[in-house]
């Protein structure tokens, strides 16, 4: 379908330049790894859905949820960005309330191009109703390509995925002369900048 070709297109060309950001999580000490979720299951569901269509899992590699999105965002959410957490939630319900409004079903059970049509509205203000749609997708969206894109050590970036997507080898002490040839891909290093004492070796 053409809209979905054109929604995938645009998701896959925003990740090197997302790939680059640094997360808010890194600017704290990381809090340990939550026991429960800050999300609700429906808030759960609402948010895999808006990921996995922002970046999807398909012929081009993993997606923003099997990337480790959702668990960063969590993570987040209960530590570093502890006093974003009640707009966050209050993002997730608009969207669901939107969906319920303008498609008379939640956000996370509408076909993928429902789903499509409603992010696109949020993203360029079409989204009539829904109040600061453009600040909420353009937030979901930072976090969710910090999450595919960040150190493991903050929750995201499962196995790598992220990083091996774009072909970042991982942080290393030195380089040797061969790989500074660039004539070969560098091998990855597949650890946290934090240390692999922290459990983020794999």
């Amino acid at each position: 379908m053409q809209h979905d070709h054109k929604v995938r297109t645009l998701s896959r060309r925003s990740l090197i330049a997302g790939a680059a950001l640094v997360p808010v999580a890194a600017l704290a000490p990381a809090a340990p790894a939550a026991t429960q979720s800050v999300f609700s299951a429906a808030d759960h569901k609402t948010l895999e859905a808006f990921a996995a269509r922002l970046v999807p899992n398909d012929e081009l590699g993993p997606g923003a949820v099997e990337c480790g999105a959702l668990n960063y965002i969590d993570q987040a959410l209960a530590g570093a960005l502890a006093d974003e957490k009640t707009s966050f939630l209050q993002g997730l319900a608009a969207l669901d309330a939107y969906s319920r409004k303008t498609n008379n079903a939640a956000f996370a059970e509408l076909p993928d191009e429902k789903k499509d049509a409603i992010l696109t509205a949020m993203d360029t203000g079409a989204a009539e109703g829904f109040e600061n749609a453009r600040a909420v997708f353009a937030r979901f969206r930072r976090l969710i390509l910090e999450g595919m894109f960040s150190d493991p050590y903050y929750g995201g970036n499962t196995e790598f995925r992220g990083w091996d997507m774009i072909r970042y080898p991982g942080p290393r002490v030195a380089v040797g002369a061969e790989e500074q040839q660039m004539r070969t891909p560098i091998k990855p290093y597949r650890r946290s900048a934090l240390g692999a004492n922290n459990g983020h070796q794999s």
